[in-house]
């Protein structure tokens, strides 16, 4: 693959403005030009990898959302107003070390008493509602479509051509990872065979002398992948099961005309139906990661001493269950943003999204409610590396191009390598259908049983987003919903330079070229908008 040197000129536009208030005055980041700084070329630390999303461009040469910044010049000691975000997503791990204190709590439902005391037609939806009951794993909506033998559906031959590139694809990498994964258990069989222990060293592989062909061979392929830095066979038969769990899923499930997942009992195609599920926001089994992570990135507990720091203090999380191992039903996706939007969440984070939607009209009626009821939507851009301004990705907030809302922000993912390298390979963009840019490659968190790992997807940078707008409406309560959309799209950084798009060093873009705002979000700079806009 062709290289492209790091461009040369390289500037950052910071909307000067001055807030102004009943606290003293705040100042934003002058307009900088950083063309007479040299680019980061070290490797990141540990601990900026841990919180990379957070830094200053400017200072740190990270492209953070200057979140540090703001806590340490803007916010200080102040006391900001509780807001709700509602996490629509897998299930949350509500008992971990560093949310439980964070998650939102229905005062009006008397725990586990089996009664709807609130009247909202949940039972006992003490922290949330899990609209998937006990169900994990699932289709994916193309493989619906074939599913249900409806030609008359106008999705359906485009789903018939992708479903056969997909099936294939994933079989043949079946194919290929079985016979590397039984090559190398081989190899490490033999060599365990040979030395009589299974902890053998580089050094005893390399110093084996022999005749027999396939001891020689075994340590020929082991003495290769240890050139390329791997310690024990062990590493790569793990990597190659894991990978295989994956492509077992895709086929086992998302691929499977036959698999059924839903457990509810209700019609997904009947909107008539709407309370169905159970009270339990918890994830099934510890894979279930998705949206502990999710959560985390919003409103893990900033400064205790574990783990990571949430964008936002002052949240409280509802979880929303609605996200499968596999596609979402669209009908759980509109009920789940009527749920959010009437239990009280003033943001809701949405990160999921498909290429196939049956009923995009329930869910956009469902964004428009919320866009009515003055509640900010963050939607994930998409990881399939694609224009959505050209190709589909759902849900949307447009009809023919005309949006339906006000309220609703879609994200692209930066990564943490400033310079043509800044947008995420795998990011979905869009001049017209992407709102903006924010950290979402390699971005530290919770997952579930008070662990953390590191995970990357737009799915990463959407909560970045609504952490940023729910520090908005925390401290600037009187904002609108669709004030604190525009100040997150208005004060954000202009990068002037081009970058590679979609992970293809031949594929290079402006980088304003790739969001309406063409800009990567800035918390710092969005409180003092908000702050001077606040006090008109």
């Amino acid at each position: 693959m062709k290289t492209i040197k790091t461009l040369a000129t390289l500037s950052v536009l910071s909307i000067l403005i001055f807030g102004c208030g009943s606290t003293a005055p705040i100042i934003s980041t002058p307009v900088e030009n950083i063309d007479s700084s040299p680019l980061k070329i070290s490797d990141l630390t540990e601990a900026e990898k841990q919180n990379w999303g957070h830094l200053d461009l400017v200072k740190d040469t990270i492209p953070g959302m200057s979140v540090d910044k703001a806590y340490a010049e803007i916010i200080k000691n102040r006391k900001g107003k509780k807001v709700v975000v509602a996490v629509l997503d897998s299930g949350i791990d509500i008992d971990h070390e560093d949310l439980n204190d964070v998650i939102w709590t229905n005062e009006d439902e008397i725990p586990n008493n089996g009664k709807d005391d609130d009247k909202n037609g949940y039972v006992d939806d003490v922290h949330g509602w899990n609209f998937l009951g006990d169900a994990y794993d699932e289709q994916l909506e193309l493989t619906r479509i074939l599913a249900s033998g409806d030609t008359s559906n106008p999705d359906y031959a485009r789903a018939q051509a992708e479903y056969e590139t997909e099936y294939q694809k994933w079989l043949s990498r079946k194919t290929q990872y079985d016979q590397i994964y039984q090559q190398i258990s081989d190899v490490d069989d033999a060599l365990t065979k040979h030395f009589g222990k299974s902890d053998y060293t580089k050094e005893e592989v390399s110093a084996i002398k022999t005749d027999d062909p396939a001891l020689n061979q075994a340590k020929q392929i082991a003495q290769y992948m240890f050139s390329n830095g791997v310690d024990s066979l062990s590493e790569p038969l793990e990597e190659i099961n894991d990978a295989l769990e994956n492509v077992n899923e895709r086929l086992n499930y998302h691929l499977n005309k036959s698999f059924k997942g839903r457990v509810t009992g209700d019609n997904p195609d009947d909107m008539s139906t709407k309370f169905y599920g159970n009270n339990n926001v918890k994830p099934v089994k510890k894979s279930e990661s998705h949206g502990t992570h999710v959560a985390g990135i919003i409103a893990a507990e900033r400064n205790n001493g574990k783990g990571a720091n949430g964008v936002a203090n002052n949240v409280e999380i509802m979880s929303v269950r609605v996200v499968p191992n596999g596609d979402e039903y669209d009908k759980d996706v509109a009920l789940a943003i009527r749920y959010a939007v009437d239990n009280g969440a003033s943001i809701i984070n949405g990160s999921f999204g498909k290429s196939y939607s049956p009923h995009s009209d329930w869910v956009r009626e469902a964004i428009a409610y919320a866009a009515q009821k003055d509640v900010v939507f963050v939607h994930a851009a998409g990881n399939d590396s694609n224009d959505v301004d050209v190709e589909p990705n759902f849900p949307d907030d447009n009809i023919n191009g005309k949006e339906i809302s006000d309220t609703y922000i879609r994200v692209g993912a930066l990564a943490p390598k400033y310079g043509s390298n800044m947008v995420a390979g795998f990011s979905n963009y869009g001049k017209n259908n992407v709102d903006v840019f924010a950290p979402g490659a390699s971005v530290y968190s919770t997952t579930p049983e008070n662990e953390y790992d590191t995970k990357g997807g737009t799915s990463m940078a959407a909560p970045a987003v609504a952490g940023v707008a729910a520090l908005i409406r925390s401290y600037y309560p009187k904002l609108t919903a669709a004030q604190v959309k525009q100040i997150i799209m208005d004060s954000g950084l202009a990068i002037k330079s081009k970058v590679i798009v979609g992970g293809d060093t031949n594929n290079i873009k402006p980088f304003g070229d790739l969001s309406k705002s063409g800009k990567m979000v800035n918390a710092y700079n969005a409180l003092i908008m908000a702050s001077k806009l606040a006090a008109l």
